[in-house]
């Protein structure tokens, strides 16, 4: 009787072959794991092999050159610093207030549904297609005579900021989320108001998330290459920016360069370059851990 009833839901009930199945699954999921980390194993030992050798201070603190031996990446290290920086200005505050506001302000309805699905969808959204627009509104609608903006280090703040909301306000939603609602019923039991649960029982507990979630898109926005061209175009910057309102390059941007010269040793730059910025993606994904065990270790107690 069990029998036949597992075999109408779809449950095989011979168990050897459930043994066997269930091993080949496995060993299929773990090779499909293995190839990817093989891959990137390879890539990174080329990239190491090629750029260790022209890792050097000097090769940080020089500007770029046509000349691989004096070339450096100090232009794009600090607009990449300066990008990153006015892109967490404009996208913090927003994505932060937009997850308040949808988890703990917003009515349940259709408007707020629909809100919520293209949010989602937002975050999935090719990298270029943020390039395109930002270049279309910020540099060619924003950037005419009667206008400030142009291919300038705001310009493309605002397009990574776009690029990376999404991220953020989702992140943020579930860390405000998985607070207890225990917690929001004891603080109103104790005549707190709205605002003052979420200042200070909701926000702090959920902190930890909204902190990493945020530096883990900052950490995407530094790599991200496509947007940024669309807004700087492929420039030779041998100056750093000293206020918004001037070109830049980034990271991504001078490695392509680079990567596009003929010449082998411009090559290997862009090996050096690739190790620096994933340095860059690897600090931040480590303060981004530290800190979120700091602070949850901190909630708890």
């Amino acid at each position: 009787m069990s029998q036949e009833k597992f075999g109408k839901t779809g449950i095989n009930p011979n168990r050897k072959l459930r043994k066997v199945v269930g091993a080949s699954v496995y060993i299929l999921f773990l090779l499909s794991t293995c190839v990817g980390i093989v891959g990137l194993a390879i890539l990174i030992f080329d990239v190491l092999d090629k750029g260790i050798p022209w890792l050097n201070w000097q090769f940080i603190t020089d500007y770029p050159s046509r000349k691989p031996e004096e070339a450096g990446l100090f232009s794009a290290l600090m607009g990449t610093i300066w990008l990153m920086f006015m892109t967490a200005l404009f996208t913090v505050p927003i994505g932060v207030s937009a997850a308040i506001y949808l988890e703990e302000y917003a009515p349940k309805n259709l408007l707020t549904r629909i809100i919520e699905i293209n949010v989602s969808n937002l975050a999935g959204v090719p990298s270029i297609v943020y390039g395109l627009l930002g270049m279309s509104i910020f540099v060619y609608q924003f950037g005419s005579d009667e206008m400030f903006l142009d291919r300038v280090l705001i310009a493309g703040a605002l397009t990574l900021s776009l690029l990376v909301l999404p991220i953020v306000i989702l992140a943020s939603r579930e860390s405000i989320r998985a607070v207890p609602d225990s917690y929001r019923q004891g603080a109103y039991a104790m005549g707190a108001d709205k605002w003052q649960v979420i200042k200070g029982v909701v926000l702090p507990s959920a902190f930890p998330g909204i902190l990493t979630g945020t530096i883990l898109a900052m950490s995407r926005a530094i790599g991200e290459a496509a947007p940024v061209i669309a807004i700087t175009a492929l420039v030779y910057i041998t100056y750093i920016p000293k206020h918004p309102f001037e070109r830049f390059t980034v990271l991504p941007i001078q490695i392509f360069n680079w990567v596009a010269r003929p010449q082998d040793d411009f090559r290997s730059l862009a090996a050096a370059g690739i190790i620096v910025l994933l340095v860059m993606l690897l600090t931040m994904n480590a303060i981004a851990v530290v800190l979120r065990n700091k602070y949850q270790s901190r909630s708890e107690e």
